[in-house]
C-alpha cells in the first residue's frame, strides 16, 4: 500500500529521493482519483491517492519504513488496490516503467519524545530569557557604565521586539514551513546572545537583546505548532501540552534563580552564553528530529506585507508607550502620542485583515469562543506572572536583604508547583475538559495572592511567602495546560502557528501592559505612604502588597472569563493532515454557534 510505500520522516530526505511528484510522476500516471476514478469501488483516497498518503511534507512521523510499493510485485504478490487495477492500456506501461524509478530508502523512525524534547527546552529557553536578566543588571551596569534609562533598554529591547513581532512569528511558521521557521528564529536568538555575552558597551547589548527578541518572537510559536501537528492522538498532544506549558510557565521563575546562581558564581555574561550550548544541541536536535511542513506560499501576493507592518508598529509602539511610563507619567504628551499611534495602527491593521486576500491573522479565528476567552485569561496570566517575579523579587532583596542567589532559591516553589500542576491537568483535561481546569486553577492562584498581600515588613518567608508560592505555582500550572488546549483545540494544522503567535502575544501584552500597570499604581501608593511619614520598609511592601491584591482581583476575573469558554468532550484520534494552501472558507469553520 502507498501508505506503507514511503517513510515520510524528514531525516530521510524523501522530498528528493521519493517524492512522487517528481521521480515517478503518481499524480499523472497512477494518482488513481483523478485517472481511474475508483473513489468509490476501491477507496483509493485512504490506500493509494498519493497526494495523501505519500505525501512526503505533511504526513510526518507516519508508520511504516520501507514496504516499497515498487517491491511488492517482487514477491509475487497482486498490486495493492487502486495502483494499477483499472488502468487504461495507454497509461499501464507508463506506471509500470515509473514503478521503478522511485527509490525508497529504509527511513529512521524519529521518537515522539525527540520532538517534544526539542520544543520544550527551545520555548523554556525563550521564557527564561525574559527573567534570567533582571538579576544581572546591576552587575551589568557597573561593569559597562550603563545609564538608568540604558539599563531600562537592556530589558525594554527585548520585549519590544518579541511582543511585536510574535503574530508574525507565529503566522511565517504555518507559511514558510514549521522546522525552517524554528531553526531560523533558533539560530538567531543563539548568536544574537553571543553577541550580548561578548557587548563591551551599551550600543552593543541593547542591540544584541533586540536580536533575541526577534529569535524568540520567530521561534516560540513555532514550538507549539510543531507539538499541535506532530501528536494527532488528544491524549498524547495533551500530555505533549502539559510538559510544553510546563516549561512555559516554570522558564520565567527558574530564570530568577538562573539569573543568580550565575552571576554569583560566574560573571553576568553567562545569564547570555548559557544560551549558546543550549541553542547548538538544539539545531542539531531539531535538523534530526524535526519533519518539515509545506508552506503555504507561493508568492509575493501570498504575503500580507501590510498587515505585517501595521501590527507589528501597533504593538511595538504600544508596548514602548506602556514601559515609557517607568519615566513619565501616564497622563504625559509623550505617553499618550504613542498610545494613540498604537491605536491607530492597529484600526488600520484590522481594517487591512478584513479586506485583503490572504490575511496575516484571518479574523474569522475569533469567531472561536474558546480561543477567543483563552486569550483573553493568559492575558491576565500574563500579568498576574511577570508581576509576581518581579515586585516578590524586589521585597526579598530590598525588604529581606537577600542576595540574588537567595532570592532566586526563594522563588523555587513556584517551578516546583507549576509541574505538579501541570502534570495534573494534562491528565485530566481530556476527561473533564480545559474549562474546569481554568477556572479551578485561576481560583487557587487568586487565593494564594490574596495571602500574599498581607505581607509585612518584617514578615518571615515560611508564613507569609512559602505557602502563598505553593499555592500560585499549582493554581498557574493547572491553568495554563487547560488554557493553551482550549485555544489550541479544534484549530486546522494550517493555523496552528497562527493560535501559537496568539497566545504567546497575549502573553506577552499581558507582562507589558499589566506589569506598567500595577508599577504605576505601587509606586503611587509608596509616594503617598512615604509622604504620610511612613517608614521606607513599610511604604515599600505596602506598594508590593497592594500590587498583589490588585492581582487577585485579575484572578478572579479570569476564572469568571472561564465561565464563557464552551464545555468540551475529549475528541477521538483524528490523523492530521496538512493542506499545501487554505480554503478562505476553512477559517469560518471555527465559528461556534
Amino acid at each position: 500500500m502507498a501508505e506503507n510505500a514511503v517513510n515520510v520522516e524528514d531525516d530521510t530526505n524523501t522530498e528528493d529521493s521519493t517524492n512522487t511528484e517528481d521521480s515517478t510522476n503518481t499524480e499523472d500516471s497512477t494518482n488513481t482519483e483523478d485517472s481511474t476514478n475508483t473513489e468509490d469501488s476501491t477507496n483509493t483516497e485512504d490506500s493509494t491517492n498519493t497526494a495523501d498518503s505519500t505525501n512526503t511534507e505533511d504526513s510526518t512521523h507516519a508508520e511504516g519504513s520501507a514496504r516499497g510499493a515498487a517491491t511488492e510485485p517482487e514477491r509475487g504478490t497482486e498490486p495493492e488496490r487502486g495502483s494499477e487495477q483499472g488502468l487504461s492500456a495507454e497509461q499501464r506501461p507508463a506506471a509500470e516503467a515509473a514503478a521503478p524509478a522511485a527509490p525508497v530508502r529504509p527511513g529512521r523512525r524519529v521518537p515522539a519524545w525527540a520532538v517534544l524534547a526539542v520544543c520544550c527546552v527551545a520555548q523554556f529557553m525563550v521564557v527564561l530569557d525574559v527573567t534570567i536578566v533582571n538579576v544581572a543588571l546591576p552587575s551589568m551596569q557597573t561593569e559597562l557604565g550603563l545609564s538608568a534609562s540604558g539599563l531600562q533598554w537592556v530589558v525594554n529591547s527585548y520585549t519590544l521586539a518579541f511582543a511585536g513581532l510574535l503574530l508574525f512569528g507565529g503566522r511565517a511558521a504555518d507559511l514558510f514551513g514549521r522546522r525552517r521557521v524554528f531553526i531560523t528564529g533558533l539560530a538567531l536568538f543563539t548568536l544574537a546572545s553571543l553577541a550580548g555575552g561578548l557587548a563591551t558597551n551599551d550600543i552593543t547589548l541593547i542591540a544584541a537583546r533586540a536580536v533575541q527578541g526577534l529569535g524568540g518572537a520567530v521561534l516560540a510559536p513555532a514550538t507549539l505548532s510543531i507539538l499541535m501537528t506532530s501528536f494527532p492522538d488528544p491524549r498524547e498532544r495533551n500530555r505533549a501540552l502539559g510538559l510544553w506549558s510546563t516549561t512555559a510557565a516554570g522558564g520565567g521563575a527558574l530564570g530568577v534563580l538562573a539569573g543568580g546562581v550565575l552571576t554569583e558564581l560566574a560573571d553576568w555574561r553567562w545569564v547570555l552564553f548559557v544560551n549558546v550550548p543550549i541553542g547548538a544541541v538544539l539545531i542539531a536536535g531539531a535538523r534530526f528530529a524535526l519533519a518539515e511542513s509545506r508552506g503555504q506560499v507561493r508568492g509575493a501576493r501570498d504575503l500580507d506585507i501590510p498587515g505585517t507592518l501595521t501590527v507589528t508598529a501597533g504593538l511595538v509602539a504600544l508596548v514602548y508607550g506602556i514601559v515609557r511610563t517607568e519615566t513619565s507619567s501616564w497622563s504625559s504628551p509623550v505617553t499618550i502620542g504613542w498610545l494613540a499611534a498604537a491605536a491607530a495602527l492597529l484600526v488600520a491593521f484590522l481594517v487591512i485583515e478584513a479586506r485583503t486576500e490572504n490575511p496575516l491573522v484571518p479574523l474569522g479565528v475569533f469567531r472561536r469562543r474558546a480561543l477567543r476567552y483563552a486569550n483573553l485569561i493568559i492575558l491576565v496570566m500574563g500579568t498576574v506572572m511577570f508581576g509576581l517575579f518581579f515586585f516578590l523579587t524586589l521585597y526579598l532583596q530590598r525588604i529581606q536583604g537577600q542576595g540574588p542567589l537567595a532570592a532566586g532559591l526563594s522563588m523555587l516553589p513556584v517551578p516546583i508547583m507549576i509541574i505538579c500542576g501541570s502534570q495534573a491537568s494534562s491528565r485530566t483535561v481530556g476527561r473533564f475538559g480545559p474549562r474546569p481546569l481554568i477556572i479551578a486553577g485561576t481560583l487557587i492562584a487568586a487565593v494564594g495572592m490574596g495571602w500574599l498581600s498581607a505581607l509585612t515588613a518584617g514578615g518571615s518567608y515560611w508564613t507569609q511567602v512559602f505557602g502563598p508560592l505553593a499555592l500560585l505555582g499549582f493554581g498557574m500550572g493547572l491553568n495554563m495546560v487547560a488554557v493553551t488546549t482550549a485555544a489550541t483545540s479544534g484549530v486546522p494544522p494550517h493555523l496552528a502557528g497562527l493560535a501559537s503567535g496568539l497566545l504567546n502575544t497575549g502573553r506577552q501584552i499581558g507582562a507589558a501592559v499589566g506589569l506598567a500597570t500595577l508599577t504605576t499604581i505601587a509606586d503611587r501608593h509608596t509616594d503617598g505612604r512615604l509622604a504620610a511619614g511612613v517608614p521606607p520598609a513599610e511604604a515599600l511592601t505596602s506598594g508590593y502588597s497592594l500590587a498583589f491584591l490588585i492581582a487577585m482581583g485579575l484572578l478572579i476575573l479570569g476564572s469568571l472569563l472561564a465561565l464563557l469558554i464552551p464545555g468540551q468532550r475529549p475528541a477521538a484520534a483524528v490523523p492530521i493532515v496538512e493542506q499545501p494552501r487554505p480554503a478562505p472558507e476553512l477559517v469560518e469553520v471555527l465559528a461556534e454557534v
